[in-house]
């Protein structure tokens, strides 16, 4: 986006005009995606969405934006997508825990960021906000997060972490223009994979258990409108952790079973029992072939205390952390209205 003066004649003063931008979107489906997409149409700029699907196309057709047929691993692909287009929002990842899937996880995390860079500079596109995620501090990081402390995710011994620190290393390194956001846990209407998966288990008295870690819960639309702050701002070369309300676990579980009338665990799962458990379950996948629904780098996650200053990005992109019972009533009023829970 830029600003051009606007003549008002003799008498009147020039003054600024915004000048719209096209914008390329990846993960214009996913649960962050579909905010962002939302938030830049609202602000009058051109959305062109990476789809991978027929049915896909035509929701974001449906919702005003352009769909375009393009893969992360597919370089040519986004070199045709990146064209004419001002700036590249990237919120697109593997999520993958389960390590066998580790080699296509980097593809699509590294391969897909610096497949992206390279179609930015074929098609003279200066400008990327890039979606990371606290995770690129890794677990091996201790205390409250802030933007000045080392990030440690090249160390880990978890594929997601070192995928993420790569990442935004190589968004460093690119020479264009960037901005690096760094979500903390997600919640928020539009979720179908993430926190609400939880969320359906309370619901269905099915939760096994309450890990023992602690969380910063952060609202989705709030990421998405400060995202394209900082892009309207031009906020190039900084990076934004983006948390929310810090909550233990066992006490994000109560809160849910008080709002669902469920029972909920009153103590959490040891921590060294969940991990055993979860390395059992990793056992049997290489037996079954198929992904456990826990593994030892999503016990680790579970294990973790998680604490996120968001101090620098409500400073500079007015950036709001919706408190904790907010954000459960209007994530749970969604699933409600979605007929995805009770």
């Amino acid at each position: 986006m830029t600003f051009v003066k606007e003549s008002f004649g003799p008498k009147g003063p020039p003054r600024l005009k915004k000048i719209m931008s096209k914008i390329l979107l990846t993960g214009a489906t996913g649960f962050l995606g579909q905010h962002i997409q939302r938030e830049l149409m609202a602000a009058g700029h051109q959305v062109r969405a990476l789809s991978r699907s027929e049915q896909a196309d035509a929701l974001l057709a449906s919702q005003g934006a352009e769909p375009v047929r393009a893969e992360l691993t597919d370089a040519d692909s986004l070199t045709k997508a990146a064209n004419g287009v001002d700036a590249i929002f990237h919120t697109a990842a593997d999520t993958n825990t389960w390590r066998v899937n580790n080699a296509s996880q980097t593809r699509t995390n590294v391969g897909g960021i610096q497949n992206l860079i390279a179609a930015a500079k074929t098609n003279g596109v200066k400008r990327i906000l890039h979606t990371s995620s606290v995770s690129a501090y890794s677990h091996l990081a201790h205390g409250v997060l802030r933007e000045d402390l080392p990030q440690r995710g090249g160390e880990s011994w978890i594929n997601y972490e070192r995928t993420k620190f790569l990442a935004e290393k190589a968004v460093r390194e690119s020479g264009l223009d960037f901005i690096i956001f760094q979500p903390s846990h997600i919640l928020g209407p539009g979720d179908k994979q993430n926190w609400s998966r939880l969320i359906r288990l309370i619901d269905q008295n099915k939760l096994p258990g309450a890990p023992p870690g602690s969380g910063a819960f952060a609202d989705v639309r709030e990421i998405a409108k400060a995202q394209v702050r900082a892009f309207e701002a031009g906020k190039y070369g900084e990076t934004y952790l983006l948390g929310g309300q810090h909550a233990s676990f066992l006490d994000l579980i109560k809160q849910v079973g008080i709002k669902l009338d469920r029972k909920t665990p009153k103590k959490p799962i040891p921590a060294f029992a969940l991990r055993l458990f979860a390395q059992m379950k990793y056992g049997v996948s290489l037996i079954t072939r198929e992904a456990p629904d826990i593994t030892p780098e999503s016990a680790m996650f579970t294990i973790h205390d998680l604490q996120v200053d968001s101090g620098k990005a409500k400073r500079e992109l007015a950036y709001i952390e919706t408190d904790l019972d907010t954000l459960l009533n209007d994530t749970i009023g969604w699933l409600r209205s979605e007929k995805m829970i009770g």
